[in-house]
């Protein structure tokens, strides 16, 4: 695992150990990446369950203005925190070892807004994709123009829409699925 592109290029990403964690592969996170395209920079970017931090700090080698990285395990934030060292950022992140439900309260709370929310629940768990889809959209924390992604395992079906959000492309690479969601037209 590793950098792909910007400021960190190359750089190699540990990722913490056992099996809880499935760090994305780097095809499925160059697929993402040219996804978003140019909303990386300057975007404030939230990775949920965020592992190793892959997503979050390819997002700052790309020129991210910021990221927030929320995951509730110990040694998850402790890989986090020496992979940002090891890629030479020591500023514009957050690191938050909490519940992700009860962080997204939170950041709502605080008045926090997003451009990009990337998402990656752990497949062991297949009861989680869903309600934290609901609680991204019951907190409001998106920007008008924001995209929120969800990575699931390929056969999962997600709904098409919330009460804010909706999908709008679904891409399938290998076993796991990115689904897109934005706001709904009528709330852009």
């Amino acid at each position: 695992m590793r950098v792909i592109s910007g400021r960190a290029r190359g750089k190699r990403l540990k990722a913490p150990s056992g099996l809880n964690t499935r760090p994305i592969t780097d095809m499925i996170k160059e697929a993402l990446f040219n996804v978003w395209g140019t909303r990386v920079q300057g975007s404030i970017l939230l990775d949920l369950f965020a592992g190793s931090g892959s997503v979050g700090i390819e997002a700052l080698s790309r020129g991210a203005a910021r990221v927030v990285f929320i995951d509730n395990s110990g040694e998850a934030v402790k890989v986090i925190r020496e992979n940002l060292q090891n890629c030479g950022f020591d500023k514009d992140f957050q690191v938050y070892r909490s519940d992700v439900f009860k962080t997204l309260e939170l950041l709502h709370r605080h008045g926090e807004r997003f451009d990009l929310i990337y998402v990656d629940p752990p497949f062991t768990n297949d009861k989680i994709f869903y309600p934290v889809m609901v609680a991204l959209d019951e907190n409001d924390i998106l920007k008008p123009e924001g995209i929120v992604v969800i990575r699931t395992p390929r056969k999962k079906a997600m709904p098409p829409t919330f009460n804010r959000l909706g999908v709008y492309q679904s891409r399938n690479y290998g076993e796991s699925t990115l689904h897109y969601y934005c706001r709904h037209e009528e709330d852009t």
